[in-house]
């Protein structure tokens, strides 16, 4: 790899990290500049998945207070999301790279559509405090297979695997936004964390893309739960949402054209 190859996948990771941590879609940066170094589609989704591993050990490890109390619910959410991140994972291997490269633009334009009709975090955790007032000591029923749910898509892909989760999490086991976000990174790091050992051991890694990545990923994972509480949540929403359908359109162009 090039020394600008190296400094763009570097600083593409920071920023999925940081957006990652934030509002769920690091794939829609760390994912494009994978492909502008030249690597081939699933190549660089599973690379994507082994770097993103970082991204976990970086917020959670900035997100121990979020987490202190939550050891129950972690184990049984945390086992929902390695079984959905090793579906996920064997899904993708089971995929043609033709047929995975025609996917991808709609799971990326759905992903952006959500951010798009998403309330935001504020009324999601004004929600989950009032579902905590009616059920103080028992999460909804639904967030077990939800969790499941999320993390197979996590695993084969994951853009706005973590908006989803997030927003799954405030609405269902009744804890604010950042202990609601750390859950999140959590669980998402776990199913990522399975499905990449699946990738390394049987697909094709490109590990010298998949280093510097991570090192950003790591380092944007760190910051993201520093700043959740006060970044424009609202504004960031949108712009990346724009930016994940022109992302969309162009690799729906290139897949189809």
């Amino acid at each position: 790899m090039t020394v600008a190859e190296v400094a763009l996948l570097t600083v593409a990771g920071f920023a999925a990290g940081l957006i990652g941590s934030i509002a769920g879609l690091a794939s829609l940066f760390s994912y494009p500049a994978l492909l502008a170094t030249g690597i081939p589609p699933v190549t660089a989704n599973v690379t994507n998945t082994v770097a993103l591993v970082l991204t976990g050990v970086g917020s959670v490890s900035a997100s121990r207070p979020e987490l202190t109390g939550q050891r129950d619910r972690l184990v049984r959410l945390g086992a929902a999301g390695v079984l959905g991140g090793a579906t996920g994972a064997v899904l993708l291997l089971l995929t043609p790279a033709g047929a995975f490269e025609r996917v991808v633009p709609f799971l990326i334009a759905g992903a952006s559509l959500l951010l798009l009709v998403q309330r935001r975090p504020a009324e999601l955790a004004a929600d989950g405090a009032q579902l905590r007032a009616e059920r103080p000591h028992r999460d909804h029923w639904v967030v077990l297979p939800v969790t499941f749910l999320v993390s197979i898509y996590g695993g084969y892909f994951g853009a706005a695997a973590g908006t989803m989760m997030l927003a799954v999490y405030l609405l269902t086991t009744g804890e604010g936004l950042a202990r609601s976000n750390a859950l999140r990174n959590a669980v998402l790091g776990l199913a990522n964390g399975v499905a990449a050992v699946g990738y390394a051991v049987f697909a094709d890694v490109a590990w010298l893309a998949a280093l510097p990545l991570a090192v950003g990923l790591f380092a944007g994972g760190r910051l993201g739960p520093r700043v959740v509480r006060r970044a424009p949540q609202t504004l960031l929403r949108r712009v990346i949402a724009v930016a994940g359908l022109g992302l969309a359109l162009h690799l729906g162009l290139d897949a189809f054209g």
